[in-house]
C-alpha cells in the first residue's frame, strides 16, 4: 500500500502541535492468527459489549491489546491502547515505534506523539470519538496506575460525568481463559519448544559442568533456533531460560548466576519458550550427581503430587478442590509447610514482566471450574531449607489441555530419577 508517513517539513509550532499521526510504514505482515479467529475473539468481546451496554471498549493491558490485535507492545516508560467498537478496532501506540504497531496489528492503528504529556490519552479519547459518540466506555482497571486512571478519566470527562467508565478487568479475561484451536496450536508447539531447550541443557551438562548462565545461555539459543524454524515470520523476542543450582533452586523466579554447577548440587530446569508472545514452561528437579536419600525421599513426594496433579486436572474439576487434595499428600507426609505457592496456572498471553489469568490458577483461594479449551499447568514445589539435609527447591511441571472427556499432556521431557540424574 502507499505509505502515510509524517510530514517532514513542519515549522517548530506546527511540530509541537500535533498530538497524534498515522504512520502506515510498508505493509501489513502475516500475523500468528488467522482473520478469523481474529474475529471470534473480537465477536465474543463485543457480546459482552452488548450485554453490558457499552460503547467502546479502551485495552490497555499488554495481555489483551495482544490478545485481540496480534500486537505485543514493548512498555518502556510509554503507554499503549487499543479502541474496540462495534465495528471497529484500532491501537494507539508510541512515536518511537513508527509503523511496527500498525503493520503487526489486525485493525487500525493510531500513533500518538511525545512532546506533550498528555498526548497518550487524548489519543485514547480520539481513537473513540472518531468512531462512535461513546457515553460508556469499558477500561480495565486491575493493572492500572491510579495516576494513569485519573488521566484518562478527566480526559474523556468521566470526572465531570459526561462518560461512565466501566471495569472490564474480569470479563476479558475470563474470555481469554477458553483457547481457540489456534492457540492451543500455538502453545502445543511452545511445550515442544521448551522440551528442545530442556534437552539441550541436559546435553549439555554431561559434557561437564558448567555456570548457571552459561547453560541458560544454551537452552535459549536451542529454543529460538526452533521457534524460528516455526514461526518464520514472528518477531524473535522474550524467550529465556532459569537455571538454578544448590540454594539457588529455592525460588521458582530466581535468576541464573554465574554459580559453577557443583557435584552432589540439586538442579532446577526452567525453560520459558515465548511464541508471539504465548508463554509456555518446562520445569524439571534434576541432581548433578546421585541425590541422597533425604533428596530421593522429597523429590519422591513431590513427584506424587505431580502426579496426581495430573490426574485430577478434568473438565469439571474446581481449582481450589484440585489444592485442597494435593495439600493431603503433602499435610500426609509432613511436608506441608514447605509448599512454596500454586499448584498451577492458566496458559496464553503472559510473561515475567505482564499479567496473566489470575482467575484460573490451582490455589486455595480460587473457585474456577475447569471447561474445555483451558489451558493449565501442574506445577507443585516444595523448599527445603539450606542447612537441613535434602536443602532445596523440588519443582516438576507439565501443561494439559482440558477437553471434553479428559486432559492432554503436552509435556514430552521425562521426569524423575532415571532421565534426570546426570553423571
Amino acid at each position: 500500500m502507499t505509505a502515510v508517513l509524517p510530514t517532514p517539513s513542519l515549522t517548530v509550532d506546527d511540530f509541537r502541535a500535533e498530538r497524534t499521526r498515522r504512520c502506515y510504514n510498508g505493509d501489513k505482515v502475516a500475523l500468528t492468527f488467522s482473520d478469523a479467529e481474529m474475529e471470534r475473539r473480537l465477536a465474543a468481546l463485543r457480546a459482552h459489549m452488548v450485554a453490558a451496554d457499552l460503547d467502546a471498549v479502551v485495552l490497555t493491558s499488554p495481555q489483551s491489546i495482544k490478545y485481540w490485535s496480534d500486537f505485543l507492545y514493548t512498555h518502556f516508560g510509554r503507554f499503549y491502547g487499543m479502541i474496540v467498537t462495534a465495528d471497529s478496532t484500532c491501537t494507539v501506540s508510541a512515536g518511537i515505534d513508527a509503523g511496527m504497531p500498525w503493520r503487526r496489528s489486525y485493525g487500525d492503528n493510531l500513533v500518538y506523539t511525545d512532546w506533550n504529556k498528555e498526548n497518550y490519552q487524548h489519543a485514547l479519547h480520539k481513537a473513540v470519538t472518531d468512531r462512535v459518540d461513546a457515553r460508556r466506555v469499558g477500561i480495565e482497571l486491575d493493572g492500572m496506575s491510579v495516576q494513569l486512571y485519573r488521566r484518562i478519566s478527566a480526559e474523556f470527562g468521566a470526572d465531570a460525568g459526561t462518560v461512565d467508565l466501566v471495569d472490564v478487568s474480569d470479563a476479558v479475561m475470563r474470555v481469554r481463559m477458553i483457547k481457540s484451536a489456534e492457540e492451543i496450536a500455538v502453545i502445543t508447539d511452545g511445550a515442544q519448544v521448551a522440551d528442545i531447550g530442556g534437552e539441550a541443557i541436559r546435553a549439555a551438562l554431561q559434557d561437564g559442568p558448567k555456570r548457571e548462565f552459561e547453560l541458560a545461555q544454551i537452552g535459549t539459543e536451542a529454543m529460538v533456533t526452533e521457534i524460528a524454524k516455526r514461526y518464520p515470520d514472528s518477531e524473535i523476542r522474550d524467550t529465556w531460560v532459569w537455571f538454578q543450582s544448590g540454594i539457588n533452586t529455592d525460588g521458582a523466579h530466581n535468576w541464573p548466576t554465574t554459580r559453577m554447577v557443583q557435584p552432589g548440587d540439586i538442579l532446577s530446569l526452567n525453560c520459558f519458550p515465548m511464541i508471539s508472545g504465548y508463554y509456555t514452561a518446562l520445569e524439571r528437579t534434576m541432581f548433578y550427581g546421585t541425590p541422597d536419600a533425604d533428596s530421593l525421599h522429597y523429590w519422591e513426594v513431590n513427584t506424587e503430587v505431580y502426579r496426581r496433579g495430573l490426574e485430577l486436572i478434568q473438565p469439571g474439576a474446581v481449582c481450589s478442590e484440585i489444592a485442597e487434595e494435593l495439600n493431603g499428600i503433602y499435610a500426609d507426609a509432613g511436608m506441608l509447610g514447605y509448599r512454596t505457592f500454586g499448584y498451577g496456572h492458566s496458559f496464553g498471553v503472559l510473561s515475567h514482566y505482564y499479567g496473566r489469568e489470575a482467575g484460573l490458577e490451582i490455589r486455595e483461594d480460587i473457585d474456577t471450574v475447569l471447561e474445555p479449551g483451558m489451558v493449565v499447568s501442574i506445577e507443585p514445589m516444595l523448599t527445603v531449607p539450606e542447612g537441613m539435609p535434602g536443602a532445596g527447591g523440588y519443582r516438576e511441571h507439565d501443561i494439559l489441555v482440558v477437553g471434553e472427556e479428559g486432559a492432554t499432556n503436552i509435556t514430552g521431557f521425562p521426569v524423575g530419577l532415571e532421565a534426570n540424574v546426570i553423571g
